[in-house]
This record gives C-alpha cells, structure tokens and sequence, in this order.
C-alpha cells in the first residue's frame, strides 16, 4: 500500500506525553502512598523524569513549533513505547493492568504514519510484551504477600497483547489510509469544480472585453481609413489599409466573444432541458464511432422546465457520458424526464456493463475499471476518480445518484433532482 506522509506536529507528540507522564506520577503515588503497596519510587521517577526533561527540550527547540518529519515523530514515539516498558518492568510487568497502553503509541503511529514505520513501531512494542511476560520486577502488593501469575497465563495475557498491537494498528492504518484518500478526491474535486466555475465565467469576461475594446477600435478604423484615402500610392497608403484590415478582423473576432453571454445574465444562465441534454452529448455526437441520442420526456400538458446552467451539473454528466462512450457496443441514450416535482437524466450504454467488484465499489475514489477497460475508445482505463467526482458534484447540488445495470445487460447512471432544487424560475 502507499505510503503517506506524517501528520503529526510535535506539539501534539509533546501533549500526549505529559498526559501520560502525569498520569503515571499519580498512578505510582496512588499505589505507593493511598494503597501502601511497595513501589520503587525512585526508578519509578528516574523514568518519568527522563520523559519531562524531552519534553522540556521540545518546548524550548525550534523542531517542537513544526510538523515532525516521519523520522522524528518514529523515535519519539519509539521513546514513550520504551518508557512506559520501563514503568512497567518496575511494577510487574504484562500482569500489570496498564500494560494495555502499550498499544497506545502504536495505534498513533498507524493512524498518522506511513505503513513501514507502523509496522517497526509495532514490532517493538511487541518486543516489549514479550520481554515483560517473560521477565519483570514483582507486582507491587500488600506488604508480606506476593502475587505472581502462572506463567502460561502471562503468556495469554502477551498474545493478546501483541494481537490487539497488531489489529488495532492496522484498523487504524487503514481508516486514516481511506480518510486520507477521500480527502485527497474532495481536494481534486473541489480543483475541477473550481476549474469548470473559471471557464464558465470566462465568457462573461470575453463579453466584457469586446464591449469596452469596441469603441476604440472603431475610432482606430475610422483615422485609419482617413489616413488611407488621403495617402499618396505608396509603402504609407498600404500599410494604413493594412491596419484597416486588421482592426476589421479585430472587431470580427470581438463580435464573436460577444456572442459568449454574460454568465451574470438571468436571461443566459438559464437554459432548456433539451439544451442541456444536447450540450452534454455534444462532445460524443460527431464522433461517428456509437450512436448518441439525446431524448426528453414528460408527462402531457406539464411544460418542460428550464435549467440553471450550472458548471457542475455539465461537467459531471459530461465525465458519466465519456465513461459510456468508452464501453458501449453501437449506442448510448441519454434520457432526460421531468415531472410537476422532479427531473431525471439517465445515461444508458450498450457495454458490457459494470461487474459485481465494480457495483459494489462504485461511488468510492479510485475504483479500478470496467470490463474490457483496456479498449476503451478514449484510453481511459480506470473510472473511479472521475466517477467520484461526478457523484460528488452531482450530489452537492441534490440530485440522487444511481447506478446498476440494465436487465438485457450495458450499465446505467441517473441522477434525479427536485424541480426546486435545479429549475430555474420563469424568466420576467
């Protein structure tokens, strides 16, 4: 599996240590002065004092004010393990109860580390358990008796001990590994919606570039024109129609960013569902290579509703008809149906399909592929990411997203909205 950097800062690394040293100060005060069990106070406080004065070190060093780096976040961590393996051979060993925490540090560094350095971390403190089943100061009791457990119960206690260091590590290393993954989806999802918001605003500065750029250009076509008529034949006269021409080809190309509507326009933001369906199948009409077709429906006597031409929603149903124009046989249907309260779009292929690995991961970051992935018409092999996204984006502005497989086989994909939540009103 990948690895990933550490996230963890050394004020955290350093704030859980003096929870831990405080708490075994009061534990030994506890069971040495409440209880009057004998405890060795004085390696008992050696230890503990150790750990105050790293922390102390780290207070006051400029590599305690930043995120460690894996390998200083591996030897502190390494340290507390040790150290509370230290408190432990002082005061009974596995049989003492708080030899649990052993699995505390480790689970940290599954969570926060990369997998080699969970794993070496692991084995130590696995090592420790061992050690302390094995060998170990007596178990601090009531004075004139003596409490020692058989040595095959010592033995239990460490198996369970190393199992729950290794389970409980590798159930946090694989949360944080799919957290981490999720994040970093959402994080590419948020650059493609932020992209797709970039170009659509585009035309509205398109538009505003031709209104202002309009007048001067006219002034420069009509001085240029004069400067035209009244040169002489020659190098000047030609150059002053050349300049003519050239502004002439300037407007004509303003003329067309003009044609770009302004998207802070209420009368071009909005558009009818058929132009929404025929601008997501544009891209795949032309291709010649599987018939796209593009069809609206809706029940009698109810008006098909105009749309917010929203980015998102076109980026998104545009990636699920790339996908199908990757795996279908001969043709694609796109279905778009609206109701008095909703409106659905469903994308419909030939293929072969989704396979039962890929349905029941469908929807997550990074799901592999389809059947026959390897032909795909546009090279794309893998649909997990960009499904993801489309979902993700879909989803955000309320649409239900569905995806199973047609009864005479080829896969579908819907996503249905309330009218409420995507109609745009009727225009003034």
């Amino acid at each position: 599996m990948a690895t990933r950097p550490s996230r963890l800062h050394s004020r955290t690394l350093v704030t859980l240590r003096w929870l831990a040293l405080s708490g075994q100060a009061v534990m030994v005060l506890i069971v040495g002065i409440g209880l009057g069990f004998p405890v060795p106070y004085a390696p008992a406080f050696l230890l503990i004092g150790v750990g105050v004065v790293l922390n102390l070190g780290f207070i006051y060093l400029p590599a305690g004010r930043r995120p460690a780096r894996d390998l200083e976040a591996v030897l502190q961590l390494a340290f507390d393990i040790l150290q509370l393996a230290g408190m432990l051979y002082l005061t009974g060993g596995i049989a003492n109860p708080f030899a649990l925490l052993l699995i505390a540090p480790v689970t940290l560094a599954g969570a926060s580390l990369p997998l080699r350095h969970a794993i070496g971390l692991g084995v130590l403190a696995s090592l420790c358990s061992v050690v302390l089943a094995v060998h170990a100061l007596p178990l601090p009791w009531r004075p004139g008796e003596s409490f020692a457990l058989p040595f095959a119960y010592r033995m239990g206690l460490m198996a369970a001990l190393v199992t729950g260091i290794v389970f409980v590590t590798a159930y946090a290393y694989q949360a944080a590994a799919g957290a981490s993954k999720m994040e970093l989806a959402l994080n590419v999802t948020e650059t493609v919606l932020a992209r797709e918001q970039r170009l659509s605003a585009l035309g509205a500065l398109a538009a505003a570039a031709a209104h202002e750029l309009g007048t001067p250009l006219a002034t420069i076509t009509i001085v240029a024109k004069e400067m035209a008529r009244e040169a002489p034949v020659g190098p000047l006269r030609d150059d002053a129609l050349l300049l003519v021409a050239q502004t002439e080809r300037c407007r004509d190309i303003l003329k067309r960013l003009a044609e770009t509507p302004d998207t802070r326009d209420e009368v071009h933001e909005r558009m009818s569902l058929i132009q929404f369906v025929s601008e997501v199948v544009e891209p795949y009409v032309a291709d010649g290579a599987v018939r796209v077709e593009a069809v609206v429906t809706g029940p009698p006597g109810v008006p098909a509703p105009d749309l917010w031409r929203r980015p998102e929603v076109l980026h998104a149903m545009t990636s699920i008809v790339e996908n199908a124009f990757d795996f279908a046989r001969q043709e694609i249907l796109v279905t778009a149906r609206f109701d008095a309260t909703t409106v659905a779009v469903e994308v419909r292929d030939d293929g072969p399909g989704f396979s039962p690995q890929v349905l029941a991961k469908l929807g997550e970051p990074y799901v592999t592929s389809r059947p026959g992935a390897e032909g795909s018409r546009t090279g794309h092999i893998g649909m997990g990411l960009g499904f993801f996204i489309a979902k993700t984006l879909l989803e955000r502005t309320g649409a239900v997203v569905e995806f199973h497989n047609g009864r005479r086989g080829g896969a579908i994909v819907a996503a249905r909205w309330l009218r409420t939540r995507i109609e745009a009103p009727p225009a003034v």
